[in-house]
């Protein structure tokens, strides 16, 4: 109803700027999307699931309506039910992306200190992660999102990025200076890195590559950008 509210009434101020003469191409292709948008909202239906055409999605956008936003579901479970919901999931999964966990047992899980301790707790009940984990992998999935990291002298850090984003972009989110004069971007895997342990290990392994500017960015890459300003 929110959305259908705010629908209208720049439909009713478009309608008033076209009888006073000011209609202009941006404002047709702004009232074609918001009539669109009107009719799906008429008939109960999100704004996520109507198919905009570039510009009209661009001229749409600024409204943020909020059935247009990403949904997913937490399903909360019992300590004694958790893991048997599979016909219960699927209806969700159907509509929703799911991420179901014990929320009595992992507030129990989060006063425990002993990590050891923690790990068997979540083994007897089959959690491969903790609920933080899976709703966050979660979140950035529904979002379309990765990290990468950067590794310096003094600190590892992750780098939020859209997924697709190509390696000069994802140097900007760093600092624009480096997106500017981006030469190359140094690249191996965190898995590569756990696996073998070093960074030495990736490179005699051949799997320390030189990426350039349209390579995109994989989830877990680490980055060393190579640029001159």
């Amino acid at each position: 109803l929110s959305d259908l509210l705010i629908c209208e009434q720049r439909l009713e101020r478009i309608a008033l700027a076209v009888r006073r003469g000011q209609q202009t191409p941006e404002l047709k292709i702004e009232e074609a999307a918001l009539r669109k948008v009107s009719e799906q909202l008429n008939d109960n239906l999100p704004v996520r699931t109507l198919e905009l055409t570039e510009q009209e999605e661009k001229a749409v956008r600024g409204f943020r309506f909020l059935t247009q936003k990403p949904v997913m579901t937490v399903l909360n479970s019992a300590e004694d039910t958790f893991g048997r919901n599979e016909t219960l999931v699927r209806q969700i999964e159907a509509s929703f992306p799911v991420v179901e966990f014990a929320g009595s047992f992992e507030m129990e899980l989060s006063r425990i200190d002993d990590p050891e301790t923690v790990e068997m707790f979540m083994a007897d009940m089959g959690i491969d992660a903790s609920a933080k984990e899976r709703l966050t992998r979660t979140a950035y999935a529904v979002l379309g999102y990765i990290s990468f990291f950067t590794v310096g002298a003094d600190e590892v850090r992750a780098w939020q990025i859209v997924d697709g984003t190509p390696a000069v972009e994802a140097a900007g989110t760093i600092h624009s200076d480096l997106q500017k004069g981006f030469i190359r971007a140094e690249c191996f895997s965190f898995d590569d890195l756990r696996e073998h342990g070093s960074e030495k290990a990736v490179k005699e392994k051949g799997l320390f590559r030189l990426e350039g500017k349209q390579y995109i960015v994989k989830d877990g890459d680490i980055l060393n950008i190579r640029f001159n300003v």
